[in-house]
């Protein structure tokens, strides 16, 4: 695979924008658009999505920086103007899952909507957001792995690494339509969002132990900490919830033969 020849998408007027905000940019409208068209089924008005969207992105993005520069401060210790440059890079998703899903929880609760319908809405636009915003890192040469030899490796600095980008970003697309499906057949609110936290987080563990520019937390890398116990947590949530959705099943059933 090649190297990029430009991170810059166009200019216009003469600005720059740059592939990542692009791509990056994509991803949120598709998702915002795919939400829109799912809402009724979560018993969520369409309209509704607009506002939610209008609070969650800008928390989203916001946690996504501070997330990266909580664990590279000695970068922007010195320069704090430096935190509010992103266009070149520096954002960890991890932190913008964490504060966009808070703040859309947070929204729902204010609204009076299931919040696990709200999360189960949200999270396949996600994941087609994530594969699409993935390849900002291609464009800024950024979040690869270490040397290969495989044939799909991609040249930087006169050297093949594992383009890990790349893994991303087919694991998630693939994982939009088996959300779309589980979300379609879902036995309980919450059943797709659960499924992405796993589901994702068991690639991002094993993606993570290639990349070479990983946030570390002491020795360990934060990404795989991170998802080992969201892998932990969530299976442990939904075998409990599928269990109880399975038991009232029975029970319906019982009812309606005696």
């Amino acid at each position: 695979m090649p190297s990029p020849s430009s991170n810059v998408a166009f200019r216009i007027f003469g600005f720059d924008v740059m592939w990542y905000g692009l791509l990056i940019g994509i991803g949120m409208m598709l998702a915002i658009l795919i939400a829109y068209r799912r809402a009724p089924r979560h018993q969520i008005e369409p309209d509704r999505i607009y506002d939610i969207a209008l609070v969650c992105l800008p928390v989203a993005i916001v946690g996504c920086r501070l997330y990266y520069v909580a664990f590279h401060w000695e970068r922007y210790a010195g320069d704090l103007f430096k935190i509010l440059n992103i266009r070149e890079g520096g954002l960890a998703v991890h932190g913008g899952l964490i504060a966009g899903m808070l703040a859309g929880y947070a929204l729902c609760r204010r609204w009076k909507l299931n919040p696990l319908n709200g999360l189960d809405l949200v999270v396949p636009g996600i994941a087609l957001a994530q594969s699409i915003g993935r390849w900002g890192n291609y464009f800024n040469q950024e979040a690869h792995g270490g040397p290969t030899d495989l044939p799909w490796g991609i040249e930087i600095n006169g050297q093949t690494v594992h383009p890990t980008f790349l893994y991303e970003s087919i694991w998630c697309f693939l994982l939009f339509f088996l959300l779309i499906y589980i979300d379609d057949h879902r036995r309980f609110p919450g059943q797709t969002f659960l499924s992405y936290g796993i589901l994702y987080s068991i690639e991002r563990f094993f993606v993570e132990g290639l990349r070479t520019d990983s946030l570390m937390l002491g020795p360990l890398r934060q990404a795989q900490v991170l998802s080992l116990s969201v892998v932990l947590v969530f299976s442990a949530v939904y075998t409990f919830l599928w269990r109880r959705s399975q038991s009232g099943a029975s029970k319906d059933g019982g009812d309606a033969l005696s």
